[in-house]
């Protein structure tokens, strides 16, 4: 989000020194991976899904389902890190969408909808790229 100071925070050259292309066109240029292009999609370990910019906790896999949109799918921000991710509105594209970013470090994540299972009923659609994965 433009503006605002997070925790964590970098030059625009030190974020492409991190980032591959890839990430940083997501990350920073809020882009978005080709569906089913991320072996994220697929995991299905235990463990807890991490931003890959700044390695702050954001998803588990207990919260991760399938939701048939070719992007790993969460209900819920990980249980006790409610500050994990924060939301800003996405009027990109001709669509209102709410965008979903890393609240350490800014990086965008994907979206969230509204149409997810229970209990929530969210569904947090996050580009795999974006973040790394560590299996319990």
């Amino acid at each position: 989000m433009e503006g605002k100071a997070y925790a964590i925070t970098r030059s625009d050259a030190e974020w492409r020194r991190i980032l591959t292309p890839e990430q940083y066109d997501i990350m920073r240029s809020h882009g978005t991976e080709a569906p089913g292009s991320c072996a994220l999609l697929l995991e299905k370990r235990p463990g807890r899904f991490s931003c890959a910019g700044c390695g702050q906790p954001l998803f588990e896999s207990k919260g991760k389902f399938e939701s048939g949109t070719g992007w790993p799918s969460f209900n819920d921000p990980i249980e006790g890190a409610v500050d994990a991710v924060e939301t800003s509105i996405d009027r990109t594209f001709g669509m209102v969408r709410t965008e979903v970013h890393c609240a350490n470090c800014g990086s965008h994540l994907g979206h969230v909808f509204d149409d997810g299972p229970p209990p929530t009923h969210l569904r947090y659609c996050i580009n795999g790229i974006a973040m790394n994965f560590v299996p319990d």
